[in-house]
């Protein structure tokens, strides 16, 4: 059959075709209009949380800066991409239905079945900006024609926001959660320190008071001083690599440079307390009673430089627990939606009748088709 002969039998029908098409049409549009349930998206965008990775952090220790940066940086330690996976996260889903109660929308009693439902119902994209992106999508029943749409508009919109107001609210129990751990260790640490820095202050006042407070020369004096903050960043990069070592593998190059730098720090202390040619005053040539003073006085120090810097990281990582501070910022907020998402009356029901009318040529040309074999065939047979 030749494309003349469909065209010709399309022709033919066309006045039936045309009644099923315009039925059919009307039908469409009447489902779409009064059956077919109506969408509502609502979008919210959140800016980009600021940069900064681990190297970062832990640059900062190796040039002796503070070491919460690592802790209790707020957003800087996360990224889109991270954000992204926990607003899709079910932590997030069961945050939303539990504030909206959304446990009747979705006709489930179990709350995680719910928060399931609900992840079915957002989207969450990152522009090439690091921008996200996120739009749920609520619809009405069937018959939407006795639905209230105003709510519908108005849940899209909190579901998106909400879902915002989730990850702000995970972000800073996890930071939360950072800083205690590192403030309990910092105790921990503090607590041992005061304990040492007592006994020092106490074996120093002991033997001032038995050999009446014997001075030393002024070289003395600035070889303890080196020492005691020599010391003191021993302990400090002991404590900094107390903080990582959980947290980061053994070949991390941060780390092990980290563990280098403790290392050169020990050789220096040794070759100072043994008399290396390094340094003006070796402690060994320090008369007995001079360098046991000296030693005394350098232990005060140490203790006291550790102590003052355990207990400034403490309060630090205590403000960090305790705030309560935002830490996702909002770009444009979502709002009810002016217009539904869906269905697209126009184009659905265009679509429809094209399908109609085509289906429908279709199904006559194969009638026809059967009828003119039909015919072939009984006329040879006769």
């Amino acid at each position: 059959m030749s494309y003349h002969d469909i065209l010709n039998i399309i022709i033919f029908n066309r006045n039936s075709i045309i009644k099923i098409t315009g039925v059919s049409i009307v039908i469409i549009l009447l489902i779409l209009i009064f059956i077919y349930p109506v969408s509502y998206k609502s979008t919210v965008t959140v800016l980009p949380p600021e940069k900064n990775n681990e190297m970062s952090g832990l640059s900062s220790l190796l040039n002796s800066q503070d070491f919460s940066s690592l802790l209790t940086t707020g957003t800087s330690s996360a990224n889109s991409q991270l954000y992204q996976q926990i607003l899709k996260s079910r932590t997030a889903s069961v945050y939303v239905v539990k504030k909206l109660g959304l446990k009747k929308y979705f006709n489930t009693d179990n709350i995680y079945l719910a928060a399931n439902k609900l992840e079915d119902h957002i989207n969450v994209e990152v522009t090439k900006e690091g921008i996200i992106e996120l739009t749920s999508e609520i619809s009405t029943p069937f018959f939407p024609i006795f639905s209230n749409k105003d709510s519908v508009r108005a849940l899209s919109a909190k579901i998106s926001n909400d879902f915002v107001e989730g990850l702000d609210k995970i972000n800073r129990e996890k930071l939360s959660s950072k800083a205690k751990k590192a403030r309990i260790y910092i105790e921990a640490q503090l607590q041992k320190t005061k304990i040492k820095l007592d006994s020092v202050e106490n074996m120093l006042m002991v033997f001032q008071k038995l050999n009446k407070a014997v001075s030393l020369p002024e070289q003395v004096n600035a070889a303890i001083d080196a020492a005691a903050k020599l010391k003191a960043e021993i302990m400090k990069t002991e404590v900094e690599l107390g903080l990582l070592e959980p947290n980061l593998r053994q070949d991390n190059k941060s780390l092990l440079a980290l563990k280098n730098k403790l290392e050169n720090l020990r050789e220096q202390y040794n070759k100072m307390e043994m008399g290396s040619q390094d340094y003006l005053v070796a402690f060994k040539e320090i008369p007995e009673l001079g360098k046991e003073l000296a030693n005394l006085l350098r232990e005060v120090k140490i203790q006291n430089e550790v102590y003052t810097m355990l207990q400034q990281q403490y309060y630090k990582e205590k403000i960090q627990e305790n705030r309560d501070l935002p830490t996702v910022e909002i770009l444009d907020e979502a709002i009810p939606p002016l217009k539904a998402s869906s269905p697209r009356i126009v184009f659905s029901t265009v679509m429809g009748g094209i399908f109609v009318f085509l289906f429908s040529s279709l199904i006559f040309v194969i009638n026809d088709r059967k009828i003119y074999l039909f015919k072939n065939k009984k006329e040879q047979d006769v």
